[in-house]
């Protein structure tokens, strides 16, 4: 019988590499900038003038602040790696990185952050839970399953249809605001005010995945504010089992500080 030989692992340099230039926001570390061709880098906080400082020299001042930066889980999807990420910038914050990487370096980034909160009614923090991928081979299939819940829930509003994305026992949920289980989720997407849905989702931008761990990147409402809403999902047996997510408000077009949009 031929000698059979374990397939090596595939690689994640790019994971470890924007693990690197996050937390150099911590230590004033120039070195991991490098991984950022600054020259073609598109900014997509509306908050952040692109181009105005050096990330070397923004992350130098940063670090001057004691700045806390701890990168929760990070994952690689092709071109794309997203991270989960807590920060304590004088006030603690929890977000969401997704970098677009080009002939090895980044050159593009997205993100979404809110003030930390919780812990939730079932005692759950913002990003506590597993936080190594596994199932490398269900990548799309589970890419897949997030994509149409979120089309078909979310935003389709097909509450009749949950059941075919999450099942009726075991959902974990890391929302600060909601518990533990399907029925506390369709409680809160039935609530409306002034005739509108509290947690309205109207468009569904990008979908990035690593094995068990989806990103969902999506735009819509909440309690009337034009938002963001970056949910992470983890999936098992072909169900979503755990979710966490953050909603950040979008500024108005006439505050933004480039013209990238946020999405």
């Amino acid at each position: 019988m031929p000698e059979t030989m374990d397939c090596p692992p595939i690689p994640h340099e790019n994971k470890d590499r924007i693990r690197a230039l996050l937390k150099s926001i911590e230590t004033g570390d120039p070195e991991p900038i490098s991984v950022v061709n600054e020259a073609r880098y598109i900014q997509h906080n509306p908050q952040t003038h692109e181009g105005s400082e050096g990330l070397a020299a923004l992350f130098k001042r940063l670090s001057k602040t004691s700045p806390r930066v701890n990168i929760v889980r990070a994952f690689e999807d092709g071109d794309f790696v997203f991270a989960h990420t807590e920060y304590d910038f004088a006030t603690r914050r929890i977000g969401f990185e997704l970098f677009r990487f080009e002939d090895g370096q980044a050159v593009e980034h997205w993100d979404n952050i809110q003030p930390r909160l919780g812990p939730n009614p079932s005692g759950r923090s913002m990003v506590d839970g597993p936080t190594e991928a596994s199932d490398p081979a269900l990548t799309e299939a589970n890419r897949s399953l997030a994509r149409n819940f979120v089309e078909t829930v979310l935003i389709g509003a097909r509450l009749d249809r949950i059941a075919e994305f999450i099942a009726e026992q075991g959902y974990i949920e890391h929302n600060p605001r909601l518990t533990d289980g399907r029925a506390a989720l369709i409680s809160a997407l039935v609530q409306s005010e002034n005739g509108h849905r509290v947690i309205d989702y109207h468009h569904l931008h990008r979908v990035v995945a690593e094995g068990n761990f989806v990103l969902c990147v999506s735009e819509g409402d909440h309690a009337g504010q034009h938002c963001a809403f970056f949910d992470l999902f983890r999936v098992a047996d072909g169900r979503l089992v755990e979710h966490w997510d953050t909603t950040e408000k979008i500024a108005p077009r006439s505050e933004w500080k480039n013209n990238n949009g946020k999405f």
